[in-house]
């Protein structure tokens, strides 16, 4: 396996591993008392300050032109990703646990898939193997991830890890007579959350097409974001005394969720959706929920079930049967007449998947030749362009003809 092609698994563990420290800090802010939406809305002000500048040095050079089409699809992206989701997974984090907050998120595979299926970004193939793989594996990461919240089993001693954050047993001891007060409102939220997440997804890969510009895109869609979560905050929480932030947990959750949560991983998720799609990004959110399970263990000295061993396993198993699956099927697309897609030059991407494109002949004498990298150009003699007329205008799979430009 090429170098290139572990990148985007590497960018997607290290998203994980980010939103995992992401959910105990978090949780920690607002058991201290800090307001959801004033902590979502610091997140989206940081991630702005923070991906202006990076979007700025890294794409000035290779960025394509923000057209009214980009920009309202910018603005989706910012009021189902940076606003609706946000929001409501954290007011469910709040009236939940890191745990079951991370379990119920592990649905979004099965949400993401359904709802990318119409849009013929994702394929099922159930008669292909490799659509079998993806389907199965999609079902047992849900189910491993339902065993884990649902049944608890006999307790597995491991010790503890000597690292007991004992600020974090205070408290959880001042929440723990309300636990399960709104457990079910917690759930319900971040349920939610998860449909606005997938929406996300869907809209992030069809942008992407178009708009290969993931810090760009992203520090814009922060900014809007920003803006909507501070007007929704406003007109929510207007004490004052609610915003202010001094030298402890809130400063330090503000700051990571915004430089860590949103700069730093919508940015990869952004890329990884252009180069796999958005079902292989979806696919790495059950590795949250074990990442969770083991920073529970070493900060919050939480105690190993039989229920957590069983549903990680389910877990791991589903996540690498689907992304066996998607491998699959990206190597049944990339093998047109016997040759890859190295040989055939660089496709159109649909959902991370790279197919030909085709070219055709028309008589017109008028017409200038056109260049399209990566056709795979059906050649004709120059003799015979020259008499002709012939030339060759590219044809993606959707049918869509370039304009030429004089």
């Amino acid at each position: 396996m090429k170098s290139g092609d572990l990148a985007p698994t590497f960018a997607m563990v290290v998203v994980q591993v980010g939103f995992a420290g992401l959910n105990v800090v978090s949780k920690l802010a607002m058991d201290s008392g800090m307001n959801p939406f004033v902590m979502v809305s610091y997140r989206q002000v940081i991630a702005t300050v923070f991906l202006g500048p990076v979007a700025y040095f890294l794409e000035r050079k290779s960025r394509l032109e923000i057209t009214r089409s980009i920009l309202f699809q910018i603005f989706l992206c910012s009021i189902f990703g940076a606003t609706l989701n946000q929001l409501l997974y954290f007011l469910g984090l709040k009236y939940s646990t890191p745990t079951i907050a991370c379990a119920l998120s592990n649905i979004l595979p099965a949400i993401t898939f359904v709802m990318a299926v119409p849009f013929k970004i994702e394929t099922v193939g159930i008669k292909r193997i490799s659509g079998q793989a993806k389907v199965v594996g999609t079902i047992l990461c849900v189910g491993g991830a339902m065993f884990m919240t649902f049944y608890k089993g006999e307790q597995i001693n491991i010790g503890s890890s000597g690292i007991h954050w004992r600020s974090a047993e205070r408290m959880e001891n001042t929440n723990s007579s309300n636990e399960d007060e709104n457990m079910i409102l917690g759930s319900i939220l971040v349920v939610a959350s998860c449909f606005a997440w997938a929406i996300w997804f869907i809209i992030q890969a069809k942008m992407s097409k178009t708009f290969a510009s993931p810090y760009t895109s992203s520090a814009i869609m922060c900014f809007m974001g920003s803006i909507e979560c501070v007007i929704i905050g406003g007109c929510i929480v207007r004490d004052i005394s609610e915003w202010a932030v001094g030298l402890n947990i809130r400063l330090v959750a503000a700051l990571y969720t915004g430089v860590v949560g949103s700069g730093i991983a919508f940015s990869l998720m952004s890329w990884c959706i252009q180069r796999r799609g958005p079902l292989y990004v979806s696919m790495f959110s059950p590795l949250l929920l074990i990442i969770v399970a083991v920073l529970g263990w070493t900060i919050l000295d939480e105690k190993l079930y039989v229920g957590s061993a069983v549903g990680s396993a389910l877990i791991i198993i589903g996540l690498y049967s689907v992304l066996w699956g998607k491998g699959r099927e990206m190597e049944e697309v990339g093998n047109v007449g016997g040759k890859t897609l190295e040989e055939h030059g660089k496709g159109t991407a649909i959902g991370g998947l790279e197919l030909p494109k085709y070219s055709v002949a028309v008589l017109d004498p008028k017409m200038k030749p056109l260049q399209s990298e990566g056709d795979a150009a059906i050649k004709m003699p120059e003799v015979d362009k020259e008499r002709s007329g012939m030339h060759s205008i590219d044809c993606s799979c959707f049918g869509l003809l370039k304009k030429n430009g004089k």
